[in-house]
This record gives C-alpha cells, structure tokens and sequence, in this order.
C-alpha cells in the first residue's frame, strides 16, 4: 500500500489528482486544503472513502501545516503533490497581493514539502516522489501577472535544490507545468482578464487559443495522468514538464 498526500485536494487539478491516486484500491491519498467543506465532498467521491483521510491546513502557515500533519499520526508518506496555489493579477501599491501569492505559492510549498520529508524517508519504497505542480507562466511573462508568474518560476528552482539534495535517499523530483487548464481556477482568471481588455469572456477565450497550436484547454484529469506516471517511475528526476497543448515547446 502506498500513502500519497495531496495539497490543494478540494478542487481543480488538486481534486483530480487525489481522484486518480486513489483508483488502486490499496493506495491511500490524504486531501489537504484550506476548505473543509470542499475536500469532504471529494473524498466522498471515491470508492472507499474510510480508507483516506483530508487534512485541513492552510499551507501560508508552518504552524498550522506542522499541526494538521501531527494529527494524521501517519508512520510514512510514499509521494508528495505539492499542488497548492492561488491566481490573479497583482498591482504594486496599498492593495498589492504580492506577498500572499508568494507566501501561498512559493513558501507554502517550501513549508508543505519540508513538513512532509521526515516521513517521506521513512517509506519503505526503493524510489520515493515529489511533484510540484507549477505553471506554463514559469516559462512566460503576462502583465500584472508578476507575482504568479514569479512565484511558479521559483518553484523551477526549488525543484531542481530539492532533486539534488535528496537524489541519494532515492527520492525523484519533477515539476510539471499546464497551460491552460479547465479549473474554476482558469475560468475565473479568464473572466478577470476579459474584463481589463474590456471584451468578453468568450472573445477572450477565443483570443487565448489562438497561441495554443491545438486550440484547446487541457482537462485536469490529463494532468493527474501524468502525476500518476511520474509517482510510478525510476529514472525521472530534477526534471519540468510541460503539458500546455504546444503553447510552449522547449527543446
């Protein structure tokens, strides 16, 4: 039996992913979110609910996260997602959200991941995972995007410290980074940028598929697919992939 443990679980890629891990009828996934309400209904989802667990914390705060996973009293974590995060423009100025994007998206992460370690090296597994779930703005500039933007390029270089440093304890290390995916999540950021062009959604939606060479957005399932491959593999490690329907080809 393997143990997976999922930040961010309640909705979008977060919920498909801890949808996915737990198809194998003896692996067991921990849901973690700020929303009690919202990982409850997931986990009402899968076929033997009893057999997992959520964990409500709120990965800005060390204190909390170290508390939500002290009361799991788990012996061992065999992968970690760290797929935690928010979105939106930021302007600097009284109101600038640059420090709560940062905090939740880059040193939430650091936070949830470090947290998480000890037990991690206590599996039993000849190879254990991370897998952070950054953004195809790691790899692009949008305007008033700044702080998203910076904070999922960090998250670039955690990846590639942490694939490094824990090389030796067999632990793999990758990062993916989607497009466009179709989350609330997207919806909304669609809405927001529609409305500062002044055009609407649909028009914009439009507009956005035209950089896309396949002129369409990913479904979240598509992303838990390859966290499933990337949780189920030995020779992938420090690596970024990048699922975005060809809007950005790195060769």
């Amino acid at each position: 039996m393997k143990t997976y443990i999922v930040s961010g679980a309640g909705t979008g890629i977060g919920h498909a992913i801890a949808k996915k891990l737990a198809d194998h009828p003896d692996d067991r996934v921990i849901l973690c979110g700020r929303n009690e309400s919202n990982l409850t209904m997931v986990l009402r989802e899968f076929p033997n609910p009893n057999h997992h667990a959520i964990a409500v914390m709120d990965i800005r705060s060390l204190e909390n996260i170290q508390s939500a996973i002290h009361t799991l009293k788990l012996e061992s974590i065999d992968g970690i997602i760290a797929n935690a995060g928010i979105g939106g423009a930021n302007f600097f100025g009284p109101d600038d959200r640059w420090q709560d994007v940062i905090q939740t998206n880059l040193t939430g992460t650091y936070f949830f991941v470090n947290v998480c370690l000890p037990l991690l090296k206590k599996s039993s597994e000849p190879y254990k995972h991370i897998t952070i779930i950054s953004s195809v703005l790691a790899r692009l500039g949008v305007q008033h995007y700044s702080a998203y933007c910076a904070s999922k390029s960090g998250l670039l270089g955690l990846m590639r410290s942490w694939a490094q440093e824990l090389a030796s304890e067999k632990i793999l290390v990758n990062a993916i980074c989607p497009g466009w995916v179709n989350t609330q999540m997207a919806q909304s950021g669609m809405e927001e940028i529609s409305k500062g062009l002044k055009i609407s959604k649909d028009k914009f939606h439009e507009m956005a598929m035209q950089n896309v060479p396949l002129r369409k957005m990913s479904e979240p399932e598509e992303i838990a697919d390859l966290v499933h491959y990337l949780h189920h593999q030995q020779s992938v490690t420090g690596q970024t992939l990048d699922i975005n329907n060809g809007s950005v080809m790195n060769s």
